[in-house]
């Protein structure tokens, strides 16, 4: 499916960003209190909205190009559940910052 939003950019309402990506094969679509994370056919995932509560997820988006099968969030961040078990975190300290446990969570 397609993804359309609306309302104030920083809590998520400007897609603009990343529309070309959410135009087409949306499967899922996750929040937070100011981001949204979009599943796509394939496990692909789309982020966009406050930079800091994982709207950009670019940190890590090798590792959300494909293979997601389950996101989680908190009011700040976000998971992801990867094919094989492989967790991916991303968004604020609270929850989004795993690398003192990244070997467990691979």
């Amino acid at each position: 499916g397609e993804v359309v939003t609306w309302g104030a950019g920083v809590c998520g309402g400007d897609s603009s960003a990343v529309a070309d990506k959410l135009a087409a094969g949306v499967i899922a679509v996750h929040s937070n209190e100011s981001a949204f994370a979009a599943v796509k056919e394939g496990g692909e995932v789309v982020t966009w909205g406050d930079a800091e509560c994982g709207g950009d997820s670019s940190a890590v988006a090798d590792r959300l190009a494909a293979g997601v099968t389950a996101i989680y969030s908190t009011k700040s961040a976000f998971a992801a559940v990867k094919e094989g078990g492989e967790v991916v975190t991303w968004g604020d300290a609270c929850g989004g910052d795993s690398g003192t446990v990244a070997g467990r969570l691979a």
